[in-house]
């Protein structure tokens, strides 16, 4: 398995990834970013919902404040429950963050997810389960798919940032949603089956000349 959190990505994916000229080209001009996620799923989705709308620099903010409500670790699922929502809102948390993350909870106490092997479910099983919860939708569970499962072979058409880097250095072209996306998955057919560490680049090649 690839470590993203790595930025040392073996030769074997380089090579297979330079084989598009395109994505050689971005690969000699960027280094990948390192992840923050933990590896720790509920945990994971918590901060994925404090991150929503917002700033990556004002989400840390808000999610240390979060983290203080429990002397600095993330709660289980029975302590969010637990928590009052004017305590949350006063970690800067709206009220529909605090119940969709309340949503994550009480999925997580249901399902009894806390032991779960992830590994024995497929990114589309993960993807269907997840999406159940309230509050938590494609995007959100592929971002746990690619960083904190570290699944390899993520592509995340609906990411504005991918969308904005593949039109500008793929030349891709479309006027409607379906139109992109279904040309964004036809542009990224060589970077199978790494598509997620394709996509580390991509979030740091929008800004590129």
């Amino acid at each position: 398995m690839v470590r993203l959190d790595d930025i040392h990505i073996s030769k074997k994916v380089l090579k297979h990834l330079k084989k598009d000229p395109v994505m050689a080209d971005l690969m000699k001009r960027i280094t990948p970013k390192i992840s923050s996620f933990s590896g720790d799923l509920y945990a994971d989705l918590c901060r994925s919902i404090i991150s929503q709308q917002i700033s990556t620099k004002v989400a840390k903010v808000f999610y240390s404040r979060f983290l203080d409500l429990y002397n600095g670790i993330p709660p289980t699922p029975e302590q969010l429950l637990q928590t009052e929502f004017d305590d949350l809102r006063a970690a800067s948390l709206s009220k529909q963050k605090g119940t969709y993350m309340q949503n994550i909870a009480s999925f997580w106490i249901e399902h009894k997810l806390h032991n779960q092997d992830w590994n024995e479910l497929s990114d589309q099983e993960i993807l269907d389960l997840l999406t159940q919860i309230k509050g938590v939708g494609e995007w959100t569970v592929q971002m746990i798919l690619m960083f904190s499962l570290e699944r390899e072979d993520i592509l995340p058409v609906g990411d504005l940032v991918i969308q904005q880097s593949m039109v500008k250095h793929y030349g891709i072209k479309a006027e409607k949603k379906k139109e992109l996306y279904a040309k964004m998955y036809v542009a990224a057919e060589p970077w199978i089956p790494y598509r997620t560490i394709a996509c580390r680049y991509l979030w740091r090649a929008k800004d590129l000349d």
